[in-house]
């Protein structure tokens, strides 16, 4: 029983592959109430972000690889969701492509720039990039819905830019790969040799 619920964060944080590519097999299909079993999928895909963290932490199971894992999966579940939301419509992307490209240049100088300093991926896992994800959450949902999104995707766009920008320095200020790094004010913190306190449910 121990074994199985040392295995359940893993499987949470795997199984937002399997709802990701569910939700662009529902689009390329074109299923009917496609919008609702979308935001259904979707919704359970963040709970499981939320709480894979949280059991792991609980069970004192969490690591390095396990954070490592989260991050690189949480990629490519958004990226499948962006990828079914794009087939279902293709005019809200072309509309804001500049404004898509931009993000997505600065999302990739995040690893970029992981990967030249430390031979790793980020996993930082800040408390703005957590905020960032519930505004693409409901960005997402809105397109879903309407096939169009201004005000929400105004704003998940700037919040997009302040949080890849500190994730940037975050990334600069750190010595050595460090995960959970609540904000640039901890690495600086970290940089110093000074403990940084992590919250219990959403950080370590």
């Amino acid at each position: 029983m121990r074994s199985i619920m040392k295995n359940f964060p893993i499987a949470l944080i795997y199984s937002r592959l399997l709802i990701g590519f569910g939700i662009i097999l529902l689009s390329i299909f074109h299923v009917h109430h496609y919008s609702f079993l979308a935001i259904t999928l979707l919704s359970v895909g963040l709970l499981t972000d939320i709480f894979d963290g949280i059991i792991a932490r609980k069970l004192h199971i969490s690591s390095e690889k396990l954070r490592r894992l989260d991050s690189g999966i949480d990629q490519v579940f958004f990226i499948s969701v962006a990828v079914a939301t794009y087939v279902q419509c293709p005019d809200f992307f072309k509309i804001n492509l500049i404004k898509l490209l931009v993000l997505g240049a600065f999302e990739a100088s995040t690893y970029a720039l992981s990967y030249i300093k430390f031979k790793k991926e980020i996993a930082t896992h800040s408390i703005g990039a957590k905020i960032w994800t519930l505004t693409i959450f409901a960005t997402l949902v809105e397109i879903m819905v309407h096939c169009e999104s201004v005000v929400l995707f105004e704003i998940c766009f700037w919040l997009g830019l302040a949080t890849r920008l500190e994730i940037i320095a975050i990334v600069l200020t750190l010595k050595k790969w460090t995960n959970d790094v609540p904000s640039i004010y901890h690495a600086v913190k970290l940089r110093q040799g000074k403990e940084i306190k992590r919250n219990k449910l959403f950080n370590g």
